[in-house]
């Protein structure tokens, strides 16, 4: 009877412990793991990914208990590795959205802010255009497949035990903000240099003939201006979201300790 109760165990376990990890990053991925995505759609989602990947990963050890202490650190342990492959996926967006709040804040296109359903929070239009037109792409190139392909790979280089995610992956994690804020920056100078030269010229105009009152037509002059200048500049989107995401993808693939051959 013993032999049975094993068994049954040992298969719950193959199914338990991929599903853990799964669930995890489905629910922390871009768009996926956002508040509008069903938690019931997530949870078909996750358990047929699960029910897929299984089979195809190397077994747990078997001398890990569900119930005992060990198999609590080992789905906390899965837990950990899904949210952090998960979690990655978020920067993608991240670096637009600020982006976005950067433009907006600029061109005074930040009076206008929309509830953002992904973040749960107030955003600037721009960064509300720009967070779904990340959603969009992101869907256009397969991404979610590659993200799901890393996760079948992280089992892996990381399988089923009580081995956790290393210090080294912590620091490259949050060193991995700074290349956010610098994608960023790069994609918002653009306008940031705009609107400097424009504010200039009304600070000169109005020094020089105060009696025209420039600053009482400004604030429409540069929503205009700021709405062609962000118009002109969309179409470096693509280039650096393929950037970004080339980045990410490199990010968890050190943190899952597999050698990538570079994003796209």
């Amino acid at each position: 009877m013993n032999g049975l109760e094993n068994l049954i165990l040992e298969y719950v376990a193959s199914y338990l412990w991929p599903f853990v990890r799964t669930a995890s990053m489905i629910g922390t991925m871009f768009v996926l793991g956002s508040s509008l995505m069903p938690g019931q759609i997530r949870l078909v989602l996750s358990i047929a990914l699960a029910w897929a990947i299984a089979p195809l990963v190397p077994p747990a050890d078997p001398s890990i208990d569900m119930f005992s202490i060990s198999g609590i650190i080992t789905t906390v342990n899965q837990i950990i590795i899904g949210v952090t492959i998960g979690y990655c996926t978020e920067l993608i967006s991240q670096c637009f959205i600020m982006a976005g709040q950067v433009i907006a804040m600029q061109t005074g296109l930040g009076f206008a802010s929309v509830m953002d359903p992904v973040n749960g929070s107030q955003t600037p239009v721009v960064g509300q255009f720009f967070t779904m037109l990340c959603g969009l792409v992101f869907f256009g190139i397969d991404g979610h497949l590659v993200f799901i392909d890393l996760l079948r790979k992280s089992f892996y280089t990381v399988p089923v035990g009580l081995e956790f995610v290393t210090q080294d992956t912590w620091k490259n994690l949050f060193s991995f903000l700074g290349v956010m804020f610098q994608t960023a920056v790069n994609f918002s100078i653009a306008s940031i240099c705009t609107m400097l030269i424009i504010n200039f010229t009304f600070g000169v105009m109005t020094r020089a003939a105060p009696q025209l009152n420039i600053f009482s037509m400004g604030f429409a002059i540069s929503l205009i201006l700021g709405i062609f200048v962000l118009w002109v500049t969309v179409g470096n989107f693509m280039s650096f979201f393929i950037y970004q995401f080339d980045r990410t993808v490199d990010l968890i693939c050190s943190a899952i300790g597999y050698e990538c051959r570079g994003g796209l």
